[in-house]
Parts: structure tokens; sequence; C-alpha cells
């Protein structure tokens, strides 16, 4: 007879997470519809940053500029992952440390992902990775205002320690629920203090602890590839439905009011960019039009779901004109300003457009809006509002509390930005050489973007010993002439 095989010992029982069978894959607090459009807009916004960013950041800076410029973008998406699971996410949303700070933890653990998140009804697994692209964004932009000139080991520091240090304090303060403007009623539908104020208040205090870069490059600075820089932007403007209408936690009537009206502000500001730019320039300039598109973005972005369709176009009236104002007219008049040397002019299209956007906010924010945004009426009233309502003191509450967290995340951003720098500097240079400067990206990487000699193939490193060594390396014209005198024989 066969013997019937019985194990030793029976395996233990499986430790599965608070309210969720052994069989239950979707438990009952779990919306399916909300999960899935959560996923879907988290993707869009990934998008916005991979390849959005990265090509919008490739195209528009000299052709000797577009890998490194590319590869900061890229490189800090992963970076801001890698840190958000293992620390960042629990700051930013977790327990209470501090009431601008969360404390420190991993948020690998299974029992935790599989949970309910602190908000919406699918599991904490959806929101890291939500809010994960959110942070990555935020470094990206700031990587704007440095492109050009930034030594690339102290970007690879800064990443981590910006994020560590800056943004979850801001992120805890105004987004979760124990932050304390939270919980004095400021609202930031889905960044625009967070995400914008922050980094271009960061990168421009970063700029100007980086330093400039050379000055022939600053005085001529044109995109190597403008149609690149097309394609990015429109990555960026579509990711934006992902960007603003995820953050109701859920697929509802409050996220496609929030689509609408971003796109609605981000059309008229373009507009209105691009009419300035004839009316004073007498040309339709691109790069003018993907400037308004992004201060169009910029501004909506801490109103969306919670302004009326009106209030929308107004808004991308101001977003498309004050940020202009202040760059073509006050940015050419100012030594402070021209001194700092923001690439990508992140000063104006997020930090003054992001503050902007915070500020009309507390104007339009209509009672009824912010009711179906955050289930709590009577807090969140825009001043015009009050007026009408005849509640002036909640209206002068709210727009007070606007300038308060506008305060607030430029204090926090210059004080931490400039403290990081300051310590990186101990251990690596913030600036790349000046001879580095003069050849880029084949100086900091080994490689170039585009082929311009030969059947179109890059030179190989290989042809000069010891690359990257000023002391050995042969010059620039003598490679050159020594790879075509290879390729004659």
């Amino acid at each position: 007879m066969e013997k019937l095989l019985v194990p030793a010992r029976a395996p233990a029982p499986l430790s599965l997470p608070s309210g969720l069978a052994f069989d239950e894959a979707t438990p009952s607090w779990m919306s399916k519809a909300d999960n899935a459009w959560q996923l879907t807009a988290a993707t869009l916004v990934g998008l916005q940053s991979i390849p959005g960013l990265v090509i919008l950041y490739g195209g528009g800076v000299k052709k000797k500029w577009a890998i490194n410029s590319a590869f900061m973008a890229f490189y800090a998406f992963a970076c801001v992952l890698f840190c958000w699971v293992s620390w960042g996410y629990r700051m930013s949303f977790g327990e209470e440390l501090v009431p601008f700070w969360g404390k420190a933890n991993v948020a690998l653990d299974q029992q935790f992902l599989l949970d309910q998140a602190f908000l919406g009804k699918f599991p904490n697994a959806t929101m890291v990775f939500f809010q994960s692209v959110f942070a990555a964004i935020t470094l990206i932009l700031i990587a704007g205002a440095l492109l050009g000139r930034m030594n690339f080991y102290a970007w690879m520091m800064f990443v981590p320690l910006w994020l560590t240090f800056s943004y979850s304090f801001v992120a805890f303060s105004i987004w979760c629920p124990k932050g304390f403007l939270f919980k004095n009623g400021l609202i930031d539908y889905s960044g625009g203090f967070v995400i914008h104020l922050s980094a271009g208040v960061a990168g421009f205090t970063a700029a100007y602890w980086v330093g400039p870069r050379l000055a022939k490059d600053r005085e001529r600075c044109p995109p190597n590839n403008i149609i690149l820089m097309l394609a990015g932007a429109g990555l960026l403007w579509m990711g934006w439905t992902g960007f603003n209408g995820g953050d109701p936690y859920a697929a509802s009537v409050d996220a496609s009011l929030a689509v609408l009206n971003t796109h609605l502000c981000t059309a008229t500001s373009l507009l209105t960019w691009l009419a300035l730019d004839i009316l004073y320039f007498g040309k339709a300039s691109v790069i003018g039009a993907i400037q308004g598109m992004i201060t169009g973005l910029v501004c909506i972005t801490p109103a969306a779901g919670v302004v009326q369709g009106w209030a929308a176009i107004i808004m991308g009236l101001c977003s498309g004109s004050i940020p202009w104002f202040t760059m073509m007219v006050v940015h050419n008049k100012s030594k402070l300003l021209q001194k700092i040397d923001d690439t990508m002019a992140i000063l104006h299209t997020h930090a003054i457009a992001g503050s902007l956007g915070g500020i009309l906010t507390g104007l339009f924010a209509e009672p009824r809006l912010c009711y179906l945004f955050s289930g709590s009426y009577g807090q969140y009233v825009g001043l015009f509002y009050g007026f009408q309502m005849r509640q002036i003191h909640a209206g002068f509450r709210q727009i007070g509390i606007q300038f308060l967290g506008i305060l607030y995340v430029m204090t926090i951003n210059v004080i931490v930005t400039s403290i990081i720098c300051l310590l990186i500097q101990f251990v690596v240079p913030l600036r790349m050489s000046d001879q580095d400067m003069e050849i880029g990206d084949e100086a900091v990487h080994g490689e170039e973007a585009y082929a311009i000699w030969g059947d179109g193939h890059r030179q190989d490193s290989s042809w000069y010993p010891n690359s990257g060594n000023p002391e050995t390396e042969l010059p620039v014209t003598k490679r050159k002439a020594a790879a075509s005198e290879v390729e004659m024989t």
C-alpha cells in the first residue's frame, strides 16, 4: 500500500491585513472605479515627468546640455520613489512627530499597503504611488532652475535631502489631516503650494548658491529642439488631467469639474501670453506659448475643483499676464533677479504663478464646491462669497490663511534649501568647473545627444586615453581631427 505523506507540522496561518478575508481581492470598503481612476491619474502625473519634463528640458537647452538636463529629471524620478517608500511617505502622511512633520517609517509592510488609505476607497499601495509622482515632479521642477551648470553628483545628494527635510515638512503641514495648515483650512487642491510654490522658491534659492552658467551660455541660450519642447509641453498639459483630476481621491463629479477647469484656465493663459508677445514683440513665440501654458496649469492647481468655470477663465487671464509682466518687465529691470541664473524661469512660472493661484483661490473658492471636495461645510469660504453670503469674517479668514501658507512655504524652502546647499559644498562642489561647462554632456557623462560628424556615429571615447583628465586628454579639435583621419583610413 502507498504510504500517506503527512507533513511533520501544519503551516502557520497567514496573517492578513485587517478587514481583508483570505479570498477577498476586493474588500467591501474598496471602490474598483475609484482605485482604477487613482492608478490612472498617478500614471498620467508620472508621464508628466518621464518622458514629459525629460524631453522638455532636453529640448529646451543648448545641444551640449541635452543629456545632462534630461538625466537630472530621470535620476530624480527614480531616487524619489526609492526614498518615498523607504521613509518619505510616512514623514509626509503618517503619524505626527511635530505639528508640521511626521515620523519616518517604511511604507512597504504588506498589511499597511493592503489596508484602506487615510482618504479614498482604495488601498494604501495606490496612495503611496500616487503621492510619489507628485513628490518626484517637485524635485524635477527644481532641476529646471539649475540646468547647465550644477554638478551632477551634488544633484544626486540634493534630491534625497530636499525631499526629506523640505518637501515632507510642507506636504505634512498642508495635505496631511494632522498638519496644522490643513486643520486651519488652507485650500491647496492639488499642489499650488506644496509643489509649485515650493519648487519655484527652492529652485531660485538653489540657483543662488550654485551660481550662474558661463556668461556666453546665459547671453545666448537657444533651445536645441523646439519641436521636442512642444512634445514635452503637450505631455505636461494632458498629464495635468491626472494631476488635478486625481486629488478628490474619487471618480467623482468634483474630479470632472477639476479637469475641465484645468484645461480651460490653461488655454486662456496660453492665449493671453501669446497675445501679449504679439502686441509687445511683434512675434508669436512658441516658447512664450509654452510658458503661458505652464503658468495656467500652475495657477489653477490650488483651485481646480473648488471654483466655477468663469473663475477659471479669470485665473487664466491673470496667469497669462502677471507672470508675463514679472518675467518680461520686472526681471529685466531688477539687478537682483538678473544676478541669479534661473535657467527655465521657475521663479516666474511656478513660484509666482503658484502664489497667484493660492491668492485667487482665497477669493473665488465656492463653499458648495469646497464641501464636495472636503466634506466640510462652512470652513472654506472664498472672500467674494463671504461678501455675498454675509460671512465676511469667514472670507477674510480664508484669504488670510492663504497668505499664511505662502509665507510658510517660502520660509521653509529658503532656509532648508540654503542649509542643504551649504552642507553639500563640504562634500562636493555645487557647480561644475568652467572647463566642464565649456564642453557639456561629453565632459560630464561621456555621451552626446546628437552626432554631428562622420556617418552619424558619436565619437568613441576610447580614442583618447584617460578621458576626463584635462592634463592627458586631447583637445576637442585634435580629437575630431583624429577621428576624421581614422575614418578616411
